[in-house]
């Protein structure tokens, strides 16, 4: 199996260099897509999980405490290097996902974008985002997901077998992830391609 920490750690570090070229542009739209659904406040704690190369950083208010985490250090220097160049002070740290040093209800917002369909274990990572985040917070979600009424079919899965060792995961539904990490989805709005890819506003329970 190649979806695990180590081997995406390894091609992340790979991609870091072209990654701007292949979604920077294509990718611009849904991302600010999704961060406009969230209910910004002045001095909310943000925190950008999985950030890669710091795309979603342009798409953010000015006016909030900015952490950002990504698995590879390549990574994690662009968005740092980003962030500078847009004159945003941002905390940017390697660290996974699934695993997140930070305390308990720490954040107002977590964002989490094109990552849900890369962890090897999204519901631990979920369930990360769902213990740093204040009793009021939002997670934001945006990635490439299967319809939550209708389980991927067989040719679907023989082919998940190579995107997922090579770039995501096209199997998993939204709504069952995050309903069984704690969350409510209060907004869903697909984004690209038809419905493939959503953004997707979830709000913390108790």
């Amino acid at each position: 199996m190649f979806n695990t920490t180590a081997w995406n750690r390894l091609r992340y570090t790979a991609y870091a260099p072209l990654y701007d070229a292949i979604a920077g542009r294509v990718l611009q739209k849904p991302r600010e897509a999704a961060l406009a659904q969230v209910d910004w406040e002045a001095g909310m704690r943000v925190l950008l999980v999985g950030a890669g190369t710091g795309l979603d950083l342009p798409f953010l208010p000015s006016n909030i405490e900015l952490h950002a985490t990504d698995l590879s250090a390549a990574m994690i220097k662009r968005t740092a290097k980003r962030a500078t160049h847009l004159r945003r002070d941002a905390n940017c740290r390697v660290m996974d996902a699934e695993a997140l040093d930070y305390p308990d209800a720490h954040f107002d917002v977590v964002v989490m974008h094109f990552i849900v369909a890369v962890m090897p274990d999204p519901a631990q990572g979920l369930a990360e985002a769902h213990r740093v985040l204040k009793p009021d917070g939002q997670l934001c979600l945006l990635d490439k997901f299967q319809p939550d009424h209708r389980p991927a079919g067989t040719g679907r899965r023989l082919l998940n077998a190579v995107t997922s060792a090579i770039a995501t995961d096209i199997t998993r539904q939204a709504t069952p992830l995050l309903s069984g990490a704690g969350f409510a989805v209060r907004c869903d709005t697909p984004v690209l391609m038809g419905s493939l890819f959503r953004a997707l506003i979830a709000a913390k329970q108790s």
